[in-house]
């Protein structure tokens, strides 16, 4: 189990050379620092804390700046933990880059999903709606909350509420490329949250080991194509003279 902290910056697609086009979530990553590394002995399960994103002291405070100190690095902004990690492959401070993964790898991607706010039941539970005539008068209602009998609404019932804004995780996603210059990965697919949030990369849960053979993308620069510069002939004009 591995697992790095990054930002989403939004979606584009790539394409293979035998013509194919991947639809790509670009993760931008800053480089990691382990703040915190637990072990059984003394906390009761292996972990190991991972900051990024570099703050100013003025944002912070004096507990997390102590926290941080410790790792010889300045106050961050994300601190998450990543469980299941062998612990003796770690060291306090170590920084950890994008090269921690491997493109082929298949990687279970968590994040916050977009907030919707207080919706009804027809978007946030996929409900249908009634009768569209003008005579219905009911079209996105909740609809029959339970029996006669116990005389109250059952506990888990579909009810309208605040949708979106919470912690989901994808999983099974495979990473495409893994651009160590820009400090960038390419996951295919889709990944819960809204551009520029935070997300965590981790090593599939039900396949750890499993690995995709190595797609061959097209560069930008083989993308590009080459433009032929006009070729302009020179025409001359001859002079005739008639004689009269």
């Amino acid at each position: 189990m591995k697992g790095i902290l990054g930002k989403k910056i939004g979606m584009t697609q790539v394409f293979t050379k035998d013509g194919k086009l991947i639809p790509v979530t670009v993760v931008e990553v800053e480089p990691n620092v382990v703040t915190q590394i637990k072990t059984v002995e003394k906390d009761g399960y292996d972990a190991i804390q991972l900051a990024t994103e570099s703050i100013r002291e003025g944002l912070s405070n004096k507990p997390a700046m102590g926290h941080t100190k410790k790792a010889n690095t300045t106050p961050k902004r994300f601190l998450k933990e990543i469980r299941g990690v062998n612990v003796n492959d770690y060291t306090l401070g170590q920084t950890i880059g994008v090269d921690i993964f491997e493109a082929g790898e298949i990687v279970d991607v968590t994040g916050t999903s977009k907030g919707k706010g207080f919706q009804g039941v027809i978007k946030r539970h996929n409900q249908s709606t009634g009768p569209m005539g003008h005579g219905s008068q009911y079209h996105r209602g909740v609809g029959s909350l339970g029996t006669m009998l116990p005389m109250h609404v059952l506990k888990g019932k579909k009810m309208p509420g605040q949708m979106g804004n919470v912690q989901r995780t994808v999983q099974n996603l495979e990473i495409v490329s893994i651009d160590t210059e820009n400090s960038v990965i390419l996951v295919k697919g889709n990944v819960p949250g809204p551009k520029k949030s935070l997300v965590m990369i981790r090593t599939a849960v039900k396949k750890p080991n499993e690995k995709i053979e190595q797609r061959d993308l097209i560069s930008y620069v083989e993308a590009t194509p080459e433009v032929e510069e006009p070729v302009t002939e020179e025409t001359t004009t001859e002079e005739t003279t008639t004689e009269e």
